[in-house]
This record gives structure tokens, C-alpha cells and sequence, in this order.
């Protein structure tokens, strides 16, 4: 839409990238599944004395919490906003990732203390135990992938979590090799290793998770969106003579929004030029949450922010 008023147009178009439908369905068995194993996880773990069964649970632990997020976004983000949310509830997404990420370099930072006291206390630990708990580790995330690769090709939050089942499965089978190593050289300082290991894979997937939900939640532009593009785009808009504040941030780990004001001599365009440029900043950008405005004459200096001018 547009509104005329005081020789300024301004539009606002919607268009959110949410996850499909039925996909809700799979993320609540890939929690259900991924919070059942971390428990048999444990248990086993401390049975059989092994630092690196308990850091996998630490592992399958974030897989839990992440789909949770991934999950919660898709719900939150069709909830109606209302007069005090005006942007709807997508941002609770953020503070659930920056939460969980915090959480887990917690979780992570205890296994690892455990496991270098290890190596200088060995402690005998059930391979052939470690093993089996492990590679049913294998099968489960295998599964929660394949429930998610139908639709990690059209969707970038169903994509980051068929990635992090992935990569689990991986984390998996070298749990199990540890315990194959274990048992035939009798070597228990792998237990450990192997923790370490681990640890080194969750805090790289955490890490990236920590900074992201931080600049999400400084209103930072999303990574993936460059932003002399997007200037130059609407610099290339019919009519456009220069832009003011232009300012892209993140509604929640799914959406992205944009403000900009375009100055135009010759007047607000009409409707349909800011709706189609709405439109392509969506299927270029990934940018569902659009506004516009048009103005004719240009800022005063103190309106200007370096490179938007």
C-alpha cells in the first residue's frame, strides 16, 4: 500500500520465510528423540565411566535445544502481533538461541575440566558399552536428518538444523571409534581424547550460534546480507536520487527487516513500484519485512549516516 501525505509515500509490504507447516511435526520427534537418548546417554555414561559418552550427551543435548529453537521460531513467528508486541513474538527465537548457547559452553567447559583430569587419572572405562550407546547415537540422528532433508533446500532454518543432525551422526561414529580403539589397545586415555574432541565440535557450532544471537539482538545486519547491495538496489530504484537512513536487522533467527527513506524529486511513486521493490528485496535479499518511504526533498545533514547519503 501507499499513503500521500505531506509530499511524502510510504509503503510497507510483508512477506515472512517460515519453515513449512509439516514441518512442525518433525521437529517435535527430532526433540522428543534427541531428549530420550541424551538421558540414555548419561545413565550409560556414568555406568560405564565414559567422559566422551557424556560429552556426546552434551552434543545431543544442543541438538535437543536447537530444534526446540528452530521449533519455537516456526510457532512463534504465526502468532498474531499485538498492541504491545507490535512485531509479533519472532524475536523470543534470539533469546532462546543466545540462552542455549550460553548454556552449552557451561555444559562444556565442565565436561572438559573432567576429562584433562582424566588424563592424568586414568580411569577404566566399558568400551564395548560406549560403542553400542554410541551408534544408536548414529541411527537417531540419521533419522532426524533425513526427517528434515526434504525441505533443507527451501528453507535456511530447516537447512541449519538437517546440517546440525548431520554433523551429530559424524560426532557419533567417532564416539564409537574411540571405543573400538579402546577395546583393542586398551588404550583409556581415547576416552578423554575423544571428549575433548567432541567439546572442540560443540564449541565451534556454539560459538557461532553465542555471536550470532548476540549481534541479533544489537540489531546488527544479519550475516548473508550485503549491505552495498541492497544500497545499490534501491539507488537504482525509478526516481531515486539518493537514500537516508537505511537500517536492516532481525525480527527473530527467521525474519529480517528493513527502513529506508528514498528521495525522489519528482514525487512518491506509485503503489506498485514500491510494492514490486518490496517484492525484490524479498526474493534477493531474504528481506520479508519491508518499509519504505518516499520523500521529495532532501535530508538535512544531521539525518545523514555515513554511506547512506
Amino acid at each position: 500500500m501507499a499513503h500521500d501525505h505531506d509530499e511524502h509515500g510510504h509503503s510497507h509490504a510483508l512477506g515472512h520465510l517460515h519453515a513449512p507447516a509439516n514441518f512442525g511435526k518433525a521437529f517435535a520427534i527430532g526433540v522428543a528423540l534427541n531428549g530420550a537418548f541424551v538421558a540414555l546417554e548419561v545413565i550409560f555414561g556414568l555406568a560405564s565411566n565414559s567422559v566422551s559418552l557424556l560429552a556426546d550427551a552434551g552434543h545431543n543435548l544442543s541438538d535437543a535445544l536447537g530444534l526446540g529453537v528452530a521449533w519455537a521460531a516456526v510457532i512463534l513467528a504465526k502468532r498474531r502481533p499485538t498492541k504491545r508486541f507490535t512485531f509479533g513474538l519472532g524475536g523470543t527465537s534470539i533469546l532462546a538461541a543466545l540462552f542455549n548457547s550460553v548454556f552449552l559452553l557451561v555444559v562444556v567447559g565442565g565436561l572438559s575440566w573432567e576429562a584433562i583430569g582424566r588424563f592424568f587419572e586414568p580411569q577404566i572405562v566399558a568400551g564395548k558399552t560406549v560403542m553400542i550407546v554410541a551408534a544408536c547415537g548414529i541411527v537417531l540422528n540419521g533419522f532426524c536428518a533425513w526427517l528434515l532433508s526434504s525441505g533443507s533446500k527451501g528453507d535456511l532454518n530447516v537447512r541449519g538444523a538437517f546440517l546440525h543432525m548431520a554433523a551429530d551422526a559424524l560426532v557419533s561414529l567417532g564416539v564409537v571409534v574411540g571405543g573400538l580403539i579402546i577395546l583393542v589397545t586398551g588404550w583409556h586415555w581415547i576416552d578423554p581424547l575423544m571428549s575433548l574432541i567432541i567439546n572442540l565440535v560443540i564449541v565451534a557450532g556454539t560459538w557461532s550460534l553465542l555471536t550470532g544471537s548476540i549481534t541479533m539482538t544489537l540489531n546488527a545486519v544479519p550475516a548473508g546480507i550485503d549491505m552495498d547491495k541492497v544500497k545499490e538496489f534501491l539507488l537504482g530504484l525509478p526516481g531515486v536520487e539518493s537514500i537516508h537512513d537505511l537500517h536492516v536487522w532481525s525480527l527473530s533467527t527467521t525474519e529480517t527487516a528493513l527502513t529506508c527513506h528514498l528521495v525522489m524529486p519528482a514525487g512518491a511513486p506509485a503503489d506498485d513500484t514500491l510494492a514490486h521493490a518490496a517484492e525484490e528485496l524479498r526474493e534477493h535479499f531474504g528481506i520479508g519485512h519491508v518499509t519504505l518511504q518516499a520523500e521529495r526533498n532532501r535530508p538535512t545533514r544531521e539525518h545523514l549516516i555515513e554511506g547512506q547519503g
